[in-house]
């Protein structure tokens, strides 16, 4: 057995994988203040459900490989609740968090305030010593001020220390010296040393990155300490993996170490596994959105999940590889309220799992995007999670009179249609994000929908952006749980290689690529993966001779070796041109292409499960439906009875049209009045607009 394990902020998902079995999907209700014991939970109620029933015990024995994703840190960045971090930089530069890259964010706002930095400024030291930008010694590293430094650090019990000095990045050793004081003198706290995190150029974006991982990492390590003393009390002997914020896994060892790579570990899984459905139907490019309990996240497939080198988590720059996933709080949790000019607004505070919504009955008292949900008939009161929870639909009615209706001069039930309509143009607006701001025009891109909460809201989302056609894979409600199975395991390097293109040393630069590539060879052998499953991806970042930023793109590796530079400034050319718009190729005036950085990514290959596919039945859903409901269809701005559809019972071939409801145990699917809905050989919902059945021949016709 293998099992898919994400940690939301309001419920925690599980995809089981049993061989000989059809895959098992199941969520428990989140415990923020100890997470592991949601995950033991949910381990334990699906112990139950299988056939025979199985002990705890007896289920973690039987489990071959845990693969778990986390928001630990990204919660703790968001609630400034990590560890209190000291930071050893060089003499003069402890400001650096502060000034950052010297660019005011809202340039026309007045009033703009710095995100406050995540170590404070006294414990920030400054240290005498020196490397010039080639890595040779200017001035001796002053190990008295070090150590001074470490002694504050003891005074005001600082549990993590971040080192990182002025061109370290081309000259390793004065950070060297200056971490192996601190082992010795603090053993017990977290040390984050920028050149072994991220050695590569960029002050700011190193420095930002390192204390980020020293603030989170003593979270993450006491969490894992948690999970698994758990995992060990329950007998399980397996291989247990983390999901990274890059799409793919590492070891809890690795987590540890490099705590800032599991900053989008929840989010990450969802659009592979969104991938994998969208190449069902023939599209190799798609638009992942995944709406849980708390947020929302977007990402973009562009023939594999595009990354990014440089994001945001907070407003804190981090400068590892993650998957460009954009993130709002536009959640079921997210609670209504009316701002100061007298509008309504959805978020981004959050309701949660603790106390939720206000028809959750545990003590909520703002009407939240669910309790709107409910109002307007899209959740059942007696079969929320399968019924095994109930939601009381008169407080829910009481919240949003009292919130929303009454203030604003509206019955309940318009005020529940424009908290749901605000929600999801917010949510519209999320995807613009990733699309058109990349150059992308959302239109071309089939929507995979994932969350408990999502298929609700989908509809009107694409009917926002015009887009024609989606797709709600059967396990949508736990998506990045399934995403989680099917990731392989990724370390990614870099190194700082500054040089035009064109007169590249490419014996050195072949040689530089080659060590980060044994590198990453002999880590993969470590974790047992053996060498014919075992890949590596080499990439550049390249920029326009004295233009401000840089744009990665893949290299290609024969271009590589011959040390074809002609070729691999083709690639650059076309990249940057997708990017912004133009490229300087043609240019009457020769403009240089300048090397920055030099990254690989080495890639072990696992195994993954099959998502099993069904022969086609008929046409017609008779046999799946429930009855009927009064839901608001936004078409027509009116309530109008609705057929209600038994989604486990429905099959391959079998075809809807809206509006209509799909119930399942653990989501719900609204096909709204523009939009008619077939059920694929996966078992997905593909939904597409009215009179564009084109989009769905093959679907219609059983392949895939």
């Amino acid at each position: 057995m293998k099992i898919g394990i994400d940690v939301g902020g309001t419920f925690t998902d599980f995809f089981l994988v049993r061989e000989g079995e059809a895959p098992r999907i199941h969520k428990a209700l989140s415990t923020p203040d100890d997470p592991s014991i949601a995950v033991i939970q949910g381990m334990t109620e699906l112990a139950e459900m299988l056939d025979p029933p199985m002990t705890l015990e007896q289920f973690a024995g039987e489990l071959e490989t845990i693969v778990h994703g986390t928001t630990v840190t990204t919660n703790a960045t968001l609630t400034r609740r990590g560890a209190k971090s000291g930071l050893i930089t060089t003499e003069g530069l402890r400001d650096a968090l502060e000034m950052r890259r010297g660019i005011r964010e809202e340039q026309y706002n007045n009033r703009y305030t710095n995100v406050k930095p995540l170590v404070e400024r006294y414990l920030r030291a400054g240290v005498g010593g020196r490397l010039d930008r080639n890595g040779r010694e200017v001035e001796p590293l002053n190990l008295d001020d070090i150590r001074a430094a470490i002694e504050l650090f003891k005074a005001e019990d600082v549990k993590a220390v971040s080192i990182c000095f002025m061109n370290a990045f081309a000259n390793p050793e004065h950070e060297q010296a200056a971490a192996e004081l601190v082992r010795k003198e603090m053993p017990e706290a977290y040390l984050t040393v920028s050149t072994d995190l991220l050695p590569s150029i960029r002050f700011y974006e190193r420095i930002s990155t390192t204390a980020l991982n020293s603030y989170i990492g003593p979270i993450l390590d006491h969490y894992l300490n948690q999970l698994v003393g758990r995992l060990s009390d329950i007998s399980f002997k397996g291989v247990l993996l983390i999901m990274q914020s890059n799409g793919g896994v590492m070891s809890p060892q690795v987590a540890r170490e490099n705590a800032a790579l599991t900053l989008l570990s929840g989010p990450a899984g969802g659009p592979g596994a969104g991938h994998i459905y969208a190449k069902a139907h023939d599209y190799n490019n798609s638009l992942t959105v995944d709406m849980g309990g708390t947020s929302f996240e977007a990402a973009l497939v562009v023939d594999s999940p595009i990354m990014v080198n440089d994001g945001q988590i907070d407003r804190h720059r981090i400068a590892l590889p993650m998957l460009g996933i954009h993130t709002i709080g536009a959640g079921g949790g997210s609670i209504g309220w009316i701002d100061e000019g007298g509008l309504l607004r959805m978020g981004p505070q959050s309701a949660g799992a603790a106390p939720g919504p206000v028809s959750y009955q545990k003590g909520g008292e703002l009407p939240a995007c669910t309790d709107a949900n409910l109002v307007l008939g899209y959740l059942n009161p007696g079969f929320f999670a399968g019924g095994k929870m109930s939601l009381d639909i008169d407080a829910a009615r009481a919240a949003i009179k009292k919130h929303i209706g009454d203030p604003m001069g509206l019955s309940i039930e318009e005020a529940a249609a424009g908290m749901y309509r605000i929600n999801c143009n917010n949510m519209a607006q999320g995807v613009r994000e990733i699309t058109i701001k990349r150059g992308f025009d959302p239109r071309e891109f089939p929507m995979i929908v994932a969350g408990g909460a999502g298929p609700i809201h989908s509809c009107l989302i694409c009917s926002e952006l015009d887009m024609p056609f989606m797709i709600v894979p059967r396990e949508s409600s736990i998506l990045c749980a399934v995403g989680m199975l099917m990731g392989d395991i990724k370390h990614d390097f870099v190194r700082t290689f500054v040089s035009p293109l064109m007169e590249a040393d490419w014996t050195d630069l072949n040689a530089r690529i080659d060590s980060m590539i044994a590198e990453g060879d002999k880590m993969l052998e470590e974790e047992g993966i053996p060498a014919e499953r075992r890949e590596a991806h080499v990439k550049f970042d390249c920029r326009y001779l004295k233009q401000y930023h840089e744009v990665s793109f893949v290299v290609p590796q024969d271009a590589l070796k011959a040390g074809d530079g002609a070729t691999i400034a083709q690639a650059f050319h076309a990249e940057h041109n997708r990017l912004y718009g133009y490229s300087l190729e043609d240019n009457d005036e020769v403009v240089q292409v300048e090397i920055i950085n030099v990254r690989v990514q080495a890639v072990g290959i696992t195994e993954k499960p099959e998502i099993a596919t069904t022969a086609r039945a008929g046409s017609d859903p008779s046999a799946a439906q429930k009855g009927e409901r009064s839901m608001y269809i936004p078409e027509y701005n009116e309530f109008r009875d609705t057929t209600v559809f038994d989604g486990h019972k429905l099959e391959h071939g079998n075809r809807l049209t809206g509006p209509a409801m799909i119930e399942q145990i653990t989501t719900a699917i609204f096909v709204s009045a523009d939009y008619d809905c077939v059920v694929d050989s996966f078992g997905s919902f593909v939904l597409y607009r009215k009179g564009r059945e084109d989009l769905v021949a093959k679907t219609i016709e059983g392949g895939s």
